[in-house]
């Protein structure tokens, strides 16, 4: 750290001089402007850009040394959690067919990723949102309802036998990836650019802290999959109703700790945070009951229900890691989202 003292200029400056490699290297001259940015843990940001302009950032993909469709896949999402704002893909040669396809499943799959240009050896895609239209607070709310949704459903296909809706639960799985998706990038975004976090209200510690909530709610949609893929095999077999009667004991139980950890996040609640955290030990209970009562079923349904079981406990205890992590964020005043007040 260079240390520079401040000095007073006519009776009320202050004033502080700039180290001079940093300003040559960022090619600031005599006279030329500075912006100065007051971050939210008091320290002061200078920057040359003193615009709201946006930053564009281009990612450029040659296709021709690649053949795995799902490599493709990967560089592109990559590239969409990094920030880039336009994606260049070419090769030398025309396009093999799944170059499109990719693009097609790529664009689909995340949000305002646009195909603007597309020739025989050259695609080019671009960002269309403006982040700022999307804040963290509601991308997060809108995982919750899909994934509780999917939790919930995948119980109802297991009690109901309706294969058809064990289906639709996996296939919803991606729409909590795309917002999972969202977050990361937006977060990636305003690590890059200052001005990005300050219009968007929000600091960049804070906006972590929303991606990494977005990452355990997104297991706990997985989860929610593993339960409906689990109940399609015994969707047929007539097994005894309490089992039935367990799981849904349980998966209310899981739910209610989910509920309640988000309550406590949005509300800043570190009392109800740590209570959630101590409900988990009566679901590790009832699952653990759960696996000692189909020991002596059929192999296929104790297989399959002993996997739903761990499912649930799962999601349960991934619950308890958002309480947990709001027990962190939360354990200060002035770490606390804006207009959030700690209950203590």
């Amino acid at each position: 750290m260079e240390i520079r003292r401040v000095q007073v200029t006519g009776g009320a400056s202050f004033v502080v001089t700039l180290p001079k490699d940093w300003a040559e290297a960022q090619k600031i001259a005599k006279n030329d402007p500075v912006g100065l940015i007051v971050q939210p843990d008091g320290t002061l940001l200078i920057t040359k850009k003193i615009t709201e302009d946006s930053v564009q950032r281009v990612k450029k993909i040659d296709v021709s040394t690649i053949s795995d469709p799902a490599f493709l896949f990967r560089m592109l999402i990559g590239t969409y959690i990094t920030g880039f704002t336009l994606i260049r893909i070419t090769a030398k040669q025309r396009f093999p067919p799944f170059v499109r396809t990719v693009v097609r499943d790529f664009t689909r799959m995340t949000i305002g990723q646009e195909v603007v240009v597309e020739t025989e050896t050259a695609i080019t895609i671009k960002d269309l949102l403006n982040p700022s239209e999307m804040p963290f607070d509601n991308t997060l709310k809108r995982m919750v309802v899909i994934i509780k949704n999917m939790h919930e459903d995948a119980i109802t296909a297991l009690d109901t036998h309706n294969s058809t809706l064990a289906m639709d639960v996996i296939n919803r799985d991606t729409d909590a990836d795309r917002l999972n998706w969202l977050i990361a990038r937006q977060t990636n975004m305003i690590l890059q650019n200052a001005s990005l976090s300050r219009k968007m209200r929000i600091s960049p510690g804070m906006a972590t802290n929303y991606y990494m909530l977005s990452r355990i709610i997104e297991r706990v949609g997985d989860h929610a999959v593993r339960i409906a893929e689990h109940s399609l095999p015994i969707l047929d077999v007539d097994f005894d109703r309490k089992f039935m009667n367990a799981i849904k004991k349980a998966s209310a139980l899981s739910l209610g700790v989910f509920d309640r950890s988000i309550i406590s996040f949005f509300n800043a609640d570190v009392k109800e945070a740590h209570r959630n955290i101590e409900s988990i030990s009566d679901l590790e209970d009832i699952c653990g009951d759960i696996n000692n009562m189909v020991l002596k079923q059929d192999a296929l349904v104790a297989l399959n229900i002993a996997y739903i079981s761990e499912s649930i406990r799962r999601a349960g205890e991934y619950a308890g890691d958002i309480s947990e992590t709001v027990i962190n964020l939360l354990v200060e005043d002035e770490i606390a989202p804006p207009g959030m007040k700690i209950r203590k």
